[in-house]
């Protein structure tokens, strides 16, 4: 007969393994999935690209030389703005650049907002470190200025030079940012409020994820709500109580959790030798013989003496060269059907293969039918 103090202490410890256990599976699962704010996007709801044509004053003498004709004119319409009337040729100054402005207006930016914009010369100047970026006009695609940059320069780097010709550089000083130095003046008219309908833009379409995320909105707001119109796609229709309170519906929306789905992908990187595999590559059963040819090259140097009491000889120094071909051992593995990440990993590791060759074998994987997995090399 089994003593009911023993049963619960029996029952205790495998009541609270049980209760751990469940944690850590909950825990797995909160890992996979993704917030829809981090897998979409909503439609129009989006920045807005910036450039203008602006000039950077105050240069220790590593501006444009006089051969940025851009420059020089650029220089002399901009005094004869402020009553100064000088010729573009008359102009000899090397503490002045001609820069590329670009930025980013954000979503809902209004007057006034800060940007923080970014300075690329244009011309040929050294640097453009301790300089001063003047008004700057920024444009938008339609050829509106939506901001105006001005400021000093950051470029966080610095370049020092001697008439020797010998320079130490750090970074690169032809590239600075001006730190909240664009003001925005126009906005763009977008009315969110008025709304009836949303549209969520997947990041990486796929028709898995898109359904996903519908059943996810329509668990939090209401059953049919939310639809997947195609791979990249979910439309939400507005409910009564959100009307006129697109902010608080947006908030909702971004916050539920969906388990993103993606399609097997094998990623290499030929330059680095770096190979990436997803969680659902698999490998299909298929016999392997991977072998190396190594050739290697040995110098070895002999002197060679005249004789004693010779006439004319000369010491001189003779290579000699032996050249040696060995091609590695291949056996032929037979590599199983892998069902996890983990079971193809063993099987490529017991070849004994380098990253490198991981390569090789992957593409010869893809052409002979065995990878059931897409194959990008980047």
């Amino acid at each position: 007969m089994i003593n009911i103090t023993n049963w619960y202490c029996i029952r205790k410890p495998i009541s609270i393994f049980i209760f751990f256990a469940l944690l850590l599976l909950g825990a797995a699962a909160e890992l996979q999935a993704a917030r829809i704010k981090d897998l979409a996007a909503f439609r129009g709801v989006r920045a807005n690209q910036l450039v203008g044509y602006g000039l950077v004053v105050g240069l220790a003498g590593s501006g444009d030389s006089d051969d940025a004709k851009f420059m020089l004119q650029s220089l002399s319409s901009m005094l004869e703005k402020m009553g100064v009337t000088v010729k573009p040729e008359e102009i000899e100054v090397k503490n002045v650049a001609a820069v590329i402005v670009t930025a980013e207006l954000p979503p809902f930016a209004r007057q006034g907002s800060r940007l923080d914009v970014l300075v690329n010369s244009l011309g040929n100047a050294k640097s453009l470190q301790g300089g001063t970026l003047l008004m700057t006009p920024l444009k938008g695609a339609d050829g509106l200025v939506y901001a105006v940059a001005q400021g000093p320069i950051s470029t966080g780097g610095f370049t020092v030079g001697a008439n020797t010709g010998d320079k130490v550089q750090k970074n690169f000083t032809t590239v600075g940012r001006v730190a909240q130095g664009g003001l925005v003046e126009r906005e763009i008219p977008f009315n969110l409020n008025h709304k009836e309908r949303l549209s969520l833009s997947l990041h990486r379409p796929d028709f898995t994820t898109a359904t996903r995320m519908a059943q996810a909105i329509n668990e939090v707001l209401s059953a049919g709500a939310a639809s997947a119109q195609d791979s990249g796609t979910v439309q939400v229709a507005v409910p009564p109580t959100y009307l006129g309170d697109m902010a608080r519906l947006i908030a909702a929306i971004e916050g539920v959790n969906v388990i993103p789905d993606s399609v097997s992908r094998v990623v290499i990187n030929e330059r680095t030798g770096t190979v990436i595999m997803g969680e659902s590559v698999r490998i299909s059963t298929v016999a392997i013989a991977h072998g190396n040819l190594s050739v290697q090259i040995r110098t070895s140097f002999n002197v060679s003496q005249p004789l004693p009491f010779s006439r004319g000889g000369e010491t001189v120094v003779t290579p000699e060269t032996q050249t040696m071909v060995q091609e590695g051992r291949a056996p032929l593995y037979v590599m199983p059907e892998g069902v996890s990440i983990g079971e193809v990993v063993r099987a490529l590791n017991a070849l004994g293969v380098t990253p490198r060759d991981l390569i090789s074998i992957f593409q010869a994987l893809k052409a002979a039918g065995a990878l059931q997995a897409e194959l990008e090399i980047i």
